[in-house]
């Protein structure tokens, strides 16, 4: 199994603030452009918020462990609400689109790249979640519930199982990230300054997530394990949907992360 070093570096090329900037401003076209019901009718399809609510409740499931752990549970939950769940992150998107310039100047580049990451994983989910509805108008048009079996099919119709490997790495890079740049030195002062004026000038939904974040990740002692854990649930669902496996979503036989090891100055995830 594939285990994605939780690493800020991982995957890209550092850039610069005005290029990480362009990059979060592109992410957010591609936002806008997927959401946009105009240019995307199958925004439309009936099918669309019944897959994102039987997802919401599947991820809530696969959570329930971390739930019962008092240090893991708001992160757990912010994971859900918001990084990851059927919630409308319009909102709070179109805020980062408004402060792009002033972003570049005030919060750190490892959370601008962060954030740039959380839109593009947004923006990956939104157009799977189109593709699923697209097959199971056609697979099962007269139906309006999804069990296992069903989702399996319509998600093997859908295919692009590279594509899918990238949205988990999303998650991995996303939620280790903002985990590690709330925590950043600084970025709590910050925030506290910014809470006025963000809300003065409309961009609440922008500065709750934010804090939201940095409260969730406050008690997690051990982000990378955090993610693992979330990371190796994940591409084992993934890979077991693709083999069509009878029950995709039961629990891993072993639910503690793989063991980290430090290599090069820095803890990368054994591959499997």
């Amino acid at each position: 199994m594939k285990i994605v070093t939780p690493d800020l570096a991982h995957g890209r090329r550092r850039l610069d603030k005005p290029a990480v900037a362009a990059a979060l401003s592109r992410r957010l076209r591609w936002h806008q452009r997927v959401h946009d019901r105009k240019f995307e009718p199958r925004n439309d399809l009936r099918w669309l918020p019944i897959v994102r609510r039987w997802q919401a409740a599947r991820l809530a499931t696969s959570f329930d462990a971390f739930m019962t752990d008092p240090r893991r549970r708001g992160a757990a939950e912010f994971f859900l609400t918001d990084l990851y769940g059927d919630q409308d992150f319009s909102r709070r998107d179109a805020d980062i689109a408004r402060v792009v310039p002033k972003m570049q100047r005030l919060l750190p580049q490892s959370l601008l790249e962060t954030l740039a990451d959380a839109i593009e994983l947004g923006t990956l989910s939104h157009a799977f979640d189109l593709r699923m509805a697209e097959t199971l108008q056609r697979l099962a048009p007269r139906r309006t519930t999804l069990d296992d079996a069903l989702y399996g099919k319509a998600y093997r119709e859908v295919g692009l199982p590279r594509l899918r490997a990238h949205q988990i790495d999303l998650i991995v890079v996303a939620g280790y990230g903002l985990g590690h740049a709330l925590r950043t030195r600084g970025v709590s002062t910050l925030l506290a300054v910014l809470r006025g004026p963000a809300r003065a000038a409309g961009l609440g939904e922008l500065q709750s997530f934010l804090e939201r974040g940095f409260g969730a990740y406050a008690k997690l002692d051990d982000i990378a394990g955090f993610i693992a854990d979330i990371e190796r649930c994940e591409r084992e669902v993934s890979r077991r949907l693709f083999a069509g496996h009878p029950r995709p979503f039961d629990p891993l036989p072993d639910a503690h992360p793989p063991e980290a090891t430090p290599r090069g100055g820095s803890r990368r995830m054994r591959n499997r």
